[in-house]
């Protein structure tokens, strides 16, 4: 982060943001629908009614979305048995072709058959397609072996390029360093008394020991961490401190974090981080595996919230929800490019902590 923080204070304010990318920053670097939400509530109550859906559901959804005309939530589905429940639960039913259990087919067939290096491939349930992305470092060999496995797949795998390379990017939101390295926390959670913070985890992989200020004294340890395959780590706060658990909006002021939820296609988001701050996009693909240099990860979200280097570990947020931890990006510029962030309930379910 760009303030001073001595040790007494910790990391008060950096759980404070988020943002992403990879690559790393040298430290010292910088029955009837229901009724409309009010604004405050909307990400709140959209993210409870796609919970309730997905447990409700199962595999007899596609995948849902929110339909930025309307605000509602439509969720896809391939029988009208299941297109009522939708209706119950308070949400738009749109009857597709393609079962959940096919695009799960198709994605595996991706990664039986296309698995490249600098590629990410996701569900994208407004077209009920998987959503493909290239990047500049694939090359026109391995670009025409995709197509052809998406060609084989009669439909359910679109395929378009990215400019710049999909990249691990450490840093973001309030900094934290370790490891000779600068990343950001991305929320503040604890268990009992106890206070941590969540990053990503190709931060927490690079040390034990992190703290406020480059070179400072630490403030917390690491707890466990997990890349490839996911991307998160926990590092519980040592040095006494118990911080607030907001995120830094870059203005004077912050957001309380209230509760943690999956984010919906379509839903708009803001990531802050400490290279770009506060950005804004939207959601638009989940369940997205990510082909990194050093290894996949999967279960990921692709939105356009876009970051530079230096935000990776940072918060994906939407109002007083906390949605994802920073992970990587491609080609972002504005809302243009991909940005990737690893869903946050996940890491909370596996430390057994919550937000506050």
């Amino acid at each position: 982060m760009r303030r001073t923080f001595c040790a007494r204070l910790g990391l008060s304010a950096l759980l404070v943001t988020g943002s992403l990318a990879l690559g790393t920053v040298p430290a010292g670097a910088q029955g009837e629908p229901a009724p409309a939400p009010s604004a405050a509530d909307a990400p709140h109550a959209i993210n409870a009614i796609n919970a309730q859906v997905e447990r409700q559901l199962g595999d007899d959804s596609a995948g849902t979305y929110l339909d930025r005309r309307t605000g509602k939530l439509v969720v896809t589905v391939t029988s009208e048995a299941a297109a009522e429940r939708v209706r119950a639960a308070g949400a738009t039913p749109e009857r597709v072709s393609r079962s959940a259990a096919r695009l799960a087919a198709a994605m595996d067939t991706l990664e039986s058959r296309a698995k490249i290096t600098g590629t990410s491939w996701g569900v994208d349930p407004r077209t009920n397609q998987i959503a493909v992305q290239a990047d500049q470092s694939v090359s026109a060999r391995d670009l025409a072996r995709l197509h052809r496995v998406a060609d084989s797949l009669d439909g359910a795998v679109r395929v378009s390029r990215v400019p710049g390379t999909f990249k691990r990017e450490v840093a973001g939101g309030d900094a934290i360093y370790g490891g000779g390295s600068r990343c950001s926390a991305a929320f503040n959670v604890s268990k009992g008394s106890t206070r941590y913070f969540v990053t990503a985890g190709h931060c927490t992989n690079l040390s034990a020991n992190w703290s406020a200020t480059s070179g400072g004294a630490a403030v917390g340890v690491r707890e466990g961490t997990s890349f490839p395959t996911n991307d998160y780590g926990i590092v519980r706060y040592t040095n006494g401190s118990s911080p607030a658990g907001n995120v830094n909006l870059y203005n004077g002021s912050y957001q309380e974090i209230s509760s943690a939820a999956n984010a919906v296609v379509g839903q708009a988001i803001k990531k802050s981080g400490s290279t770009t701050r506060v950005t804004s996009g939207s959601v638009t693909a989940v369940n997205v595996t990510v082909n990194y240099g050093d290894g996949p990860v999967h279960g990921m979200v692709r939105t356009t919230a876009c970051s530079a280097g230096g935000d990776s570990g940072g918060a994906h947020f939407a109002g007083t929800v906390a949605l994802g931890i920073h992970s990587g990006s491609s080609g972002c510029t504005g809302t243009n490019g991909s940005a990737i962030h690893q869903p946050v309930r996940e890491a909370l379910t596996a430390y057994g902590v919550n937000v506050y």
